[in-house]
């Protein structure tokens, strides 16, 4: 009887989680073979992976090599457009279709992330699956789509804000007030309140940059 084959690994996807939790950051060289021998994956793939995440730009060349690409302020700003009113429409779904499950889920992230406000790496994933959560509840797969395009190229930002003093804390509050509308089934309030929470991340960051220029 022949052995079941163990799956694939998907090259992609671990490149770009590698990205994601900083183990690459903007500027780094991407090499096939050194990325081969760490995801224990063929060539074939990541060289199929890295030129995706070139057509993607979250890679680009220097020279003959690929290296993780970074964002511009100009860059960064229209990021940021995109996400807050993408990140808006999806709080005023989720409030309009979210189930009474997915809001007490919400909930209870909120709640647990409370545990990580010492450790901002931590907290950063968390608040990425908070988001995540709030996509998926506005029941509209377009749209989570385009979030997941728009949080793809995030992963290129190598800090998070939330590493500033005392934003986990503000922006936990900030979380609690989205998922308070939703709950309520109040979809401007809702869409007011992401906005809001998307505004005061990119504020944190340009001030968090123009202190360390």
């Amino acid at each position: 009887m022949t052995a079941p084959k163990t799956p694939q690994k998907d090259a992609y996807a671990l490149i770009l989680e590698a990205i994601d939790v900083g183990l690459y950051r903007p500027g780094d060289r991407l090499v096939e073979s050194e990325l081969a021998e760490r995801f224990g994956v063929s060539r074939t793939p990541i060289r199929e992976a890295l030129q995706r995440l070139e057509t993607q730009s979250l890679l680009t060349r220097d020279g003959r090599s690929l290296i993780v690409a970074s964002l511009d302020h100009n860059q960064l700003a229209e990021l940021y457009v995109v996400r807050t009113e993408l990140e808006g429409l999806a709080a005023r779904l989720a409030a309009k279709h979210a189930t009474p499950e997915e809001v007490r889920v919400l909930n209870e992230m909120v709640a647990d992330d409370r545990a990580l406000l010492n450790d901002p790496s931590a907290l950063s994933q968390a608040n990425k699956r908070f988001h995540k959560q709030i996509h998926l509840a506005s029941h509209n797969r377009y749209l989570v789509q385009q979030l997941d395009l728009v949080h793809r190229s995030m992963a290129l930002l190598a800090t998070t804000s939330l590493a500033v003093e005392g934003r986990g804390e503000t922006a936990l509050a900030e979380h609690q007030a989205i998922v308070d509308a939703i709950g309520a089934g109040d979809g401007d309030a809702a869409y007011a309140a992401l906005r809001a929470h998307i505004s005061k991340a990119f504020e944190t960051r340009l001030r968090r940059d123009a202190d360390g220029a």
